[in-house]
């Protein structure tokens, strides 16, 4: 249902408050740029640092300034499946298409206890929902034998795969319908996921350089495997330099550059260090986004 490159949103802020303006501006970019789907609220967009409040706000705000132009896949997650359940609720009011949902974080369930979590969301809310798998912040894996049970789930329509595995990955999408969407969710296995039968990209790079991204996307869909193989290359050192720190400290630092929003992060996260800031100046002049 969802497939090609995806944008994982960033929230800007502006003194301690989300930036509407700002925020709805990053909208149109995606648009312009030809990216194929915008995700509010996922780890990019720091959810673990928003109020209920300015989540829904900022799901609000995106599906508006999208204005049906592009899907809208809203992060709904959370590690209480009742408060997953009333944040896809709001999302599938709101207006959006589709709802991404991290892996419980924190209780570290049973793999049956993550497919319950699941089944229990689209069962209550019966709206598309994209189950996000990220190990390194949940603390648990799903295995490629509950995503193929998940994906047997009417309204669980595809997977954010950010374990890291491309093995992982490659069984799990020879054990998931074809119709069933996999994304990856490291901008740097893009190509290789795309190799092994992959969808697509849930990508943090995208915010940056979307026309490249999708430019990437699009030779792999036209046959063009040089010269997707070409642009992956290309971008090798700016995927580098926007995972240096905890994301999003980097592609908020790059987007503060280019003038698009001001640098303002939330606590525990911290401004970029100089030594890297300097990092990422040099690959985003070397991608021709700074002068």
């Amino acid at each position: 249902m969802f497939e090609g490159i995806l944008t994982a949103l960033v929230t800007p802020f502006r003194n301690g408050a989300v930036d509407d303006a700002a925020l709805a501006a990053l909208v149109d970019r995606q648009v312009a740029a030809g990216i194929h789907g915008v995700v509010p609220c996922g780890s990019t967009g720091e959810s673990a640092t928003l109020s209920h409040a300015e989540h829904r706000h900022v799901v609000e705000v995106v599906v508006e300034a999208a204005a049906g132009r592009i899907p809208v896949v809203a992060g709904t997650g959370s590690n209480s499946t009742q408060e997953a359940i009333e944040l896809t609720l709001h999302a599938q009011q709101a207006g959006a298409d589709g709802a991404l949902l991290l892996s419980p974080y924190y209780n570290k369930p049973t793999q049956e206890g993550i497919y319950l979590h699941y089944e229990a969301v689209a069962r209550e809310t019966g709206f598309p929902l994209v189950v996000y798998n990220i190990p390194g912040r949940t603390a648990s894996n799903i295995a490629p034998t509950t995503l193929a049970r998940l994906a047997e789930i009417e309204h669980v329509v595809g997977v954010k795969e950010a374990c890291g595995d491309i093995d992982q990955i490659a069984h799990v999408i020879a054990s998931c319908p074809d119709e069933f969407s996999v994304l990856s969710g490291d901008d740097a296995l893009l190509l290789p996921l795309l190799a092994v039968g992959g969808d697509g990209c849930i990508s943090t790079t995208s915010n940056v350089v979307p026309e490249s991204i999708g430019a990437l996307f699009a030779a792999w869909q036209a046959g063009d495997s040089e010269r997707a193989l070409e642009i992956h290359q290309q971008l090798l050192p700016l995927f580098d330099v926007l995972f240096c720190e905890t994301n999003p400290i980097p592609v908020k630092a790059a987007l503060a550059l280019m003038g698009l929003l001001g640098e303002e992060i939330r606590l525990p996260l911290t401004p970029i260090s100089e030594a890297n800031r300097e990092r990422l100046q040099l690959a985003l002049k070397e991608n021709g986004v700074l002068g």
